[in-house]
């Protein structure tokens, strides 16, 4: 306490600046960073839907256009290349070329699945009995989840059985291609049903990519805030030092000559704010004060020639 009482003004000042940009930039940080991972994560999210719908393109272009143009070899050789997922997987790999999207990872998780790679997994299961217990109320679920590789936002969505043609080779081996059952057996990926919800489509990232960007932009804006607020203590002190800080430090360089006797020192300042009504109190003081000393010198002129007068 005695330290700061030691201060000059424009220390005190700027030390009350600081503390005041210190408790602001506390609670900025705090309400930026919930703002800024909302914010990384509906970015992302618009990212990962807009590779979905491109993922759901490639399904149905596969579907529709290249099955029936090699359905007469399917009979005699299965190709992966004519099922919707596996042709969505691979192309999503290539996406992940692209540096933009190397940190995406593409699934069809299914319950059932004819590939065991596409097994869902007990989060992955979790996920898809959400969507069967609401099929008309949720259509997309997206948070953070836990792998042994590291935590991951993911966005799902389910997949639904909407046309006759997936069954042709989900129904029952027996209706399947036999280069399918030789391919992948007989023992997964059957008894699938119309409008029944099979799996979910989901696309992950590392939930440290989400962090990241939202760090990145925390301390881009708060860098811009401490040079924001450097500048603004600058131009503030810039300002105290001018019309607060010289006027009464010339003040009192006035108040101590006039207490040394020199009652004719002045101040002049010319501005109507407090330090030019302080000026105007203070000269009018010193006015007082000169003609005070006045009137005292000249009765103590008076005393002297009466005393002189007295004593002849």
């Amino acid at each position: 306490m005695v330290k700061l009482k030691n201060l000059q003004l424009g220390q005190k000042f700027t030390l009350l600046l600081v503390l005041v940009f210190l408790g602001g930039v506390l609670v900025s940080s705090l309400a930026l960073s919930s703002v800024l991972n909302r914010s990384a994560q509906t970015q992302l999210t618009s990212k990962a839907l807009m590779l979905m719908e491109t993922m759901n393109s490639i399904r149905s272009y596969t579907n529709d256009h290249v099955n029936p143009e090699i359905a007469d070899r399917l009979e005699v050789e299965f190709l992966p290349e004519s099922v919707p997922a596996y042709s969505a997987r691979e192309v999503f790999e290539t996406f992940r070329l692209n540096s933009t999207y190397a940190d995406f990872f593409y699934k069809e998780a299914a319950l059932n699945p004819t590939n065991l790679r596409d097994k869902a997994d007990n989060f992955e299961t979790a996920l898809v009995n959400q969507f069967r217990r609401s099929p008309d109320r949720a259509r997309e679920i997206n948070g953070f989840r836990n792998t042994p590789g590291g935590d991951l936002f993911y966005i799902a969505r389910p997949i639904q059985i909407k046309e006759q043609s997936c069954l042709e080779c989900h129904s029952t081996p027996q209706a399947a291609p036999a280069s399918m059952i030789e391919r992948y057996g007989a023992a997964n990926g059957f008894g699938w049903e119309l409008n029944e919800i099979v799996g979910a489509q989901m696309i992950s990232v590392p939930a440290e990519k989400v962090f990241k960007d939202a760090r990145q932009s925390l301390v881009l804006i708060l860098g811009i805030f401490v040079i924001a607020f450097a500048i603004a203590i600058l131009l503030v002190n810039l300002w105290l030092k001018r019309f607060v800080v010289r006027p009464l430090n010339r003040m009192a360089q006035v108040a101590e000559a006039v207490s040394l006797g020199d009652t004719d020192a002045e101040f002049v300042q010319d501005t109507k704010d407090e330090v030019g009504q302080l000026a105007e109190a203070f000269n009018r003081m010193r006015m007082s004060l000169k003609m005070a000393m006045h009137r005292l010198e000249r009765y103590r002129e008076i005393r002297r020639s009466s005393s002189n007068n007295l004593s002849q």
